[in-house]
């Protein structure tokens, strides 16, 4: 019988994944505030960029909506060092479909080092067997290639690409492409 409970969290080789937590702000913020030129094109969140405050009030507001199952956003933290490195997370969970959505971002100055691809399988592996997940599915837009080999990386199928189906972050048309894993 699979689990309704997302986990506050997760391990892997080199990898702490947890349910960021009140006191995590700072870090949060100095990440995401290094992070910016790689960031802003694609995530609309860091635009303007958060305060402090906002920072720790987005830790709290996501530590509520894992408590009530609703998401499970997490940080990505190197088990030798304890550094922040990115964050990811389980979006929009639909109990009933048992769907969820994976988002990812990475801090600048840890491309390349397969430790997003790590974390991002983590999870998915974890939603298709610990959650019974019959979907676990990923979207980017079509010029965000470090997003979608990512994507296929950590072994999520390119299911397809949907011309001009949203307005990127500049008001743009978009075209998305959506990544699947399903259960085996």
């Amino acid at each position: 019988m699979p689990c309704n409970r997302l986990p506050e969290q997760l391990e892997t080789e080199r990898l702490l994944i947890r349910v960021p937590r009140r006191g995590d702000g700072p870090v949060f913020n100095e990440a995401v505030l290094e992070s910016l030129p790689l960031l802003a094109p694609w995530l609309g969140w860091v635009t303007p960029p958060p305060t402090l405050e906002q920072s720790e009030a987005s830790c709290r507001r996501f530590h509520a909506r894992w408590l009530l199952d609703e998401s499970l956003v997490v940080f990505f933290f190197l088990k030798d060092s304890g550094r922040l490195v990115g964050g990811s997370g389980l979006h929009d969970a639909d109990w009933t479909l048992r769907r969820f959505e994976i988002g990812y971002w990475c801090r600048a100055g840890h491309e390349g080092q397969g430790l997003m691809t790590e974390g991002v399988r983590a999870l998915a592996e974890h939603a298709l067997g610990e959650l019974g997940a019959n979907r676990v599915f990923i979207t980017c837009d079509e010029r965000n290639v470090r997003s979608w080999k990512l994507a296929e990386r950590a072994g999520f199928r390119h299911e397809g690409t949907l011309v001009n189906e949203r307005l990127d972050l500049q008001g743009r048309l978009r075209t998305t492409r959506v990544y699947a894993r399903t259960p085996a």
